[in-house]
């Protein structure tokens, strides 16, 4: 075994054995070819799609394009495509079959693939045995991609319009309270508003008694008045305020409110496609000069590795 793999002794039996190599390079390439071809497998046709994400909020440490990755990867997306394209007919998956999702996935994820480029864009890249439906398949994931985004952010949205709705019903509810209740006190004891009645009030009072105007009926007015605003004049100004105050917020929630019901009701996309998919023109699969080169590689070094074991024995 000492000189079993020395230079010379291999360039020898080369040499020796060269019509062999010849010949068995040239079955295998035959050969390589033939099985490679149409007639045993079946050839596939590439799409390919690339775009930007854009209007995606970033939740995480991960950049958005890698959040688009998460989202064009999710299983709601795959789903969606086995029912779209009827996959389970097109992978010949029957789906009564007790493994029918595991079997889907496998099929769906050897066929279709995502990847981020060096220039931050999501890359996606669908094989089929159909030009236009791998080209119709990459617009479909794109189209799904965007629901979906959508169908994220809606949710969210939905949840700030039905909270900030809820509180701004809620505000209405104490802003008639506080109104019925001044109603009332206006109603009742003449105060319309205690921040412009009462420095008017206390000085017309003050002056009738200063007057001598005791007996008068207007002085008894401004003292029946006078004498509301200090019974009930705090209480008045206490609703007042609350009244403007409730005001107040109802203005800072009515601005949130149909802050988040203009994103919900709005309809975007959530990408910028860089680079559209068509129907190509070339199979990507199998890629035969590939499969040919390295079946004669092969069959040529395993035929070196016999002719040296042969050599050896007769050698021997």
């Amino acid at each position: 075994m000492d000189n079993f793999f020395d230079n010379q002794r291999i360039l020898q039996l080369i040499w020796k054995r060269k019509f062999h190599f010849v010949l068995i390079g040239a079955i295998a390439v035959v050969l390589s070819a033939i099985f490679s071809g149409p007639a045993f497998i079946t050839p596939k046709f590439k799409s390919t799609a690339r775009l930007y994400p854009t209007n995606i909020w970033t939740m995480s440490d991960e950049s958005e394009t890698e959040q688009m990755l998460e989202i064009l990867n999710s299983n709601d997306i795959k789903f969606r495509m086995f029912d779209s394209f009827d996959l389970a007919k097109v992978y010949d998956i029957k789906k009564d079959d007790p493994q029918y999702i595991t079997y889907m996935l496998g099929e769906y994820n050897t066929n279709v693939s995502t990847g981020k480029t060096e220039y931050e864009t999501a890359e996606i890249s669908v094989l089929d045995e159909d030009p236009q439906r791998a080209s119709d398949m990459c617009d479909s994931i794109i189209s799904f991609f965007n629901q979906k985004v959508q169908e994220l952010h809606k949710t969210k949205e939905k949840e700030m319009v039905d909270i900030t709705g809820k509180q701004l019903d809620r505000k209405y509810t104490e802003l008639k309270g506080y109104e019925n209740q001044l109603d009332s006190i206006r109603e009742k004891y003449g105060i319309i508003s205690y921040n412009n009645q009462v420095d008017e009030i206390t000085r017309g009072y003050m002056n009738a008694l200063a007057a001598g105007r005791g007996s008068a009926g207007d002085t008894k007015k401004i003292e029946q008045l006078y004498d509301n605003f200090s019974k009930e004049g705090s209480r008045a100004y206490m609703l007042e305020n609350k009244y403007n105050k409730t005001i107040q917020v109802i203005d800072s929630l009515s601005i949130v409110y149909d802050t988040y019901l203009t994103e919900y009701e709005k309809e975007i996309t959530y990408s910028h496609v860089v680079e559209y998919p068509f129907p190509a023109d070339k199979k990507a699969y199998p890629v035969r000069w590939l499969i040919v080169a390295f079946t004669t590689l092969s069959a040529v070094f395993f035929a070196l590795l016999v002719f040296l074991v042969l050599d050896y024995r007769k050698k021997d």
